[in-house]
């Protein structure tokens, strides 16, 4: 701790060629006592970027977003982490309100993690309702209270005890086109069809049907997507797509198993 019992912060990301983001987020970052990177071999420049903005960078084989997050984590200086990733930006506000709780944590922490609102682009606008805004994260964390989840993708921090809420959003400049946002989503249902069936999950033609169509009403309807004008109907569109290419990669595995 610091000299005026201010609990000390490394932030941590993991990239990959993330060169034409980083700069904005590790601008972002400065208020942090220590920036880490754990680099999986990239070749655009990124650890030069990274070095030249005071970051520790650590260069580290690809393990899967859970297990790479918690290998980052783990090499971090200090036991408060922040995890972010490269296309992500603190917003003042935020970064306010960590700084807030940092110092008011010690001696006691009444939490030993917390949350705050992200806030995503898509399709050059951020969007406030829908599957895109609050999309709580949970990234502020005491890794002897926290850790990340063991999944390959859709990895989540698990905490114990108490997890606070902060003010002030985390911004997702993404600047993909929406050709490789599809082509992300895809990955990550393939990635996300895997995993289920390696916990021993199965689907039926009922998980193919229901699952776009209650996740269209839910984040269409009932958390106003369709405020957010034509990005908001693409986003949820996309992310109903997804779900329907989950179940059908383990529907056509299982048929291919018997």
């Amino acid at each position: 701790m610091t000299p005026d019992n201010r609990q000390l912060l490394s932030a941590v990301l993991i990239t990959r060629n993330a060169a034409s983001q980083l700069e904005d987020c590790l601008a972002s970052l400065a208020f942090c006592d220590e920036i880490l990177v754990v680099d999986s071999g990239s070749e655009d420049g990124t650890e030069a970027i990274a070095k030249r903005h005071g970051a520790r960078v650590i260069q580290s084989d690809w393990r899967g977003f859970g297990p790479q997050k918690q290998f980052a984590v783990d090499q971090a200086s200090h036991d408060w982490v922040l995890c972010i990733d490269a296309d992500e930006r603190v917003s003042g506000r935020l970064q306010e309100g960590i700084r807030t709780v940092l110092a008011a944590v010690s001696p006691v922490p009444t939490s030993g993690a917390y949350r705050f609102a992200r806030c995503n682009r898509f399709m050059g606008r951020y969007l406030k309702h829908g599957e895109g805004y609050p999309d709580w994260s949970l990234r502020l964390f005491d890794r002897r209270r926290a850790r990340w989840s063991d999944d390959p993708v859709h990895e989540r921090v698990i905490a114990t005890g108490e997890i606070g809420t902060l003010q002030g959003d985390l911004l997702h400049a993404s600047a993909e086109s929406l050709e490789l946002y599809l082509a992300k989503q895809n990955r990550y249902s393939s990635l996300a069809a895997d995993a289920a069936l390696a916990r021993g999950e199965r689907a039926t033609a009922l998980h193919l049907v229901l699952s776009p169509l209650l996740r269209f009403v839910k984040f269409y309807a009932f958390r106003l997507g369709f405020l957010d004008g034509l990005p908001g109907l693409v986003h949820i569109l996309v992310g109903c797509t997804a779900s329907f290419a989950k179940y059908a990669k383990m529907l056509a595995f299982q048929r291919n198993a018997r």
